[in-house]
């Protein structure tokens, strides 16, 4: 038996291959772009996901015999992403991405309707699904009129590949039209947004089968076995199967394009005046909760890009070990922010510099504003009762031991780097085909990697940094208001 998990990322999807016992076998991967028609806007073409399955199954087929015992599919997607279907399931114009800001004002509208907050579980905010539908309501009538289905990515690739409309709690959560707690699509949120309940996919829980692949497609895959399609995930809940993350005292930071902080629930507990989000999970009666920063690696890109030179080789002359806040300030706003501000409009800055700053003074001022902004979402789940007594780290930032050592420090816990080996959402989302094909049980299939050696907080710069992050905190309405 195989199972296969895939990641549908903003940039790109990943395909991995596993084996009965959930062991990677082989991955594959294609790349299509965004588009970015006006300031503030992300779009893309359905039709490059599909586009790029294809391709990505066809290297797999062709390189790993295992691909013929292929017995499940779980779909991980980049979540909040509104993809409009007419009544034959045609796409009725590009999806609009969870990084697209056009809808702000819808979204302070429907995050001010009565009962959103209390339902949803969560602040609106302009990524959600919801706030999407109400732009397309008002500035292109004829598609919102013609609009008969409304799907997520991982749910557009699920009807893809068997027929449905179905969708998970935890993608689904991040719509602001269900009802979290209850884990069902909420009337009264849909009412709000001006929507129905017939425009909604079927929902089920992520590890629950959705359906079976389409027999065409299972023919032309090369495939003589039934394959079960799973309810799949959101990536970030994707990506918490794939560590482990699954009860409470769980929780991962992820240095990627944008950043993450998530903690694992066993209950629903929402706190949205915090900014953090509270979503299903995607195995039945649990939650997680984040906290989550728009530009994380992509803060240190951005500099890499302005000023010449690589990350590697801005980060490499800091060393391994931070020796205390610099002068120079960093506010990592570069398009906007979610935790804890909620602010769209917000942009980036530098404050303290002199004639004497360096290229490496303002390095470490990025990477010190990116582990603020992470300690802002730390402390914010905190506040809702989460306890973490050490952290996972994953994603490319982790490359840097400087910031690795930085955020341990601000944070004040340790992170464990997961030794070798294969995690993360794509893992994940092939661990969810297996318990929906097997029917075993989540806690037994949803295990942790093997970790290196923990990353320890410098404590004898606690205070230091706990007093440059009261400074960093005091900054952003400043420059708000002078913005």
């Amino acid at each position: 038996m195989s199972y296969l998990g895939i990641d549908l990322g903003t940039s790109g999807l990943r395909a991995l291959l596993v084996d009965g016992e959930g062991r990677p076998v082989g991955s594959a991967e294609r790349s299509y772009s965004v588009s970015h028609p006006h300031a503030g806007w992300a779009e893309q073409d359905p039709a490059a996901w599909i586009e790029a399955l294809e391709g990505a199954v066809a290297d797999l087929s062709a390189g790993h015999p295992e691909f013929a015992e292929l017995r499940g599919i779980g779909v991980a997607g980049h979540m909040h992403g509104a993809t409009l279907l007419d009544a034959d399931d045609r796409v009725l114009r590009p999806c609009i991405l969870w990084n697209d800001t056009r809808s702000h004002e819808e979204a302070a509208r429907l995050d001010n309707a009565p009962d959103v907050r209390a339902l949803s579980g969560n602040i609106v905010f302009p990524g959600f699904t919801a706030p999407k539908l109400a732009w397309v309501e008002a500035h292109e009538p004829d598609l919102f009129a013609r609009t008969a289905k409304v799907l997520l990515p991982a749910a557009y690739l699920n009807l893809y590949l068997t027929g449905e409309h179905v969708c998970d709690m935890s993608d689904a959560a991040g719509t602001a039209w269900l009802d979290t707690g209850a884990r069902d699509w909420s009337d009264r949120l849909l009412e709000a947004g001006h929507m129905r309940r017939d425009q909604m996919p079927r929902l089920v829980e992520g590890c629950a089968a959705a359906g079976r692949l389409r027999d065409d497609l299972r023919g032309r895959w090369g495939l003589s076995q039934p394959v079960t399609v799973a309810g799949g995930a959101g990536d970030n809940a994707a990506a918490a199967c794939g560590i482990g993350a699954r009860a409470e005292g769980d929780g991962f930071v992820s240095l990627g394009t944008s950043g993450v902080l998530l903690a694992a629930r066993d209950g629903y507990a929402p706190a949205p005046e915090t900014a953090v989000h509270t979503f299903c999970h995607a195995v039945p009666g649990r939650w997680y909760q984040m906290g989550v920063m728009l530009s994380a690696t992509d803060s240190l890109n951005w500099l890499a890009r302005i000023t010449g030179a690589s990350p590697a080789e801005l980060t490499a002359p800091l060393g391994d070990t931070p020796a205390g806040p610099g002068r120079v300030r960093f506010l990592p706003y570069l398009s906007g922010e979610r935790t804890p501000h909620n602010d769209a409009a917000i942009r980036g800055s530098f404050t303290g510099l002199g004639q004497d700053t360096t290229r490496g003074d303002m390095t470490r001022a990025v990477l010190e504003g990116v582990a603020f902004g992470l300690a802002d979402s730390f402390f914010a789940l905190r506040e809702t009762g989460a306890e973490l007594e050490r952290l996972i780290a994953i994603g490319g930032g982790t490359r840097s031991a400087y910031w690795l050592r930085l955020i341990a420090t601000i944070t004040g816990v340790p992170l464990h780097l997961p030794e070798g080996g294969e995690f993360g959402a794509a893992l994940g989302a092939a661990r969810l085909g297996l318990i929906a094909d097997t029917g075993a049980n989540p806690d037994d299939i949803l295990s942790k990697p093997e970790l290196g050696a923990a990353v320890e907080p410098v404590s004898e710069l606690r205070d230091a940094y706990a007093e440059a992050h009261v400074r960093f905190r005091e900054a952003y309405p400043a420059i708000r208001a002078a913005q």
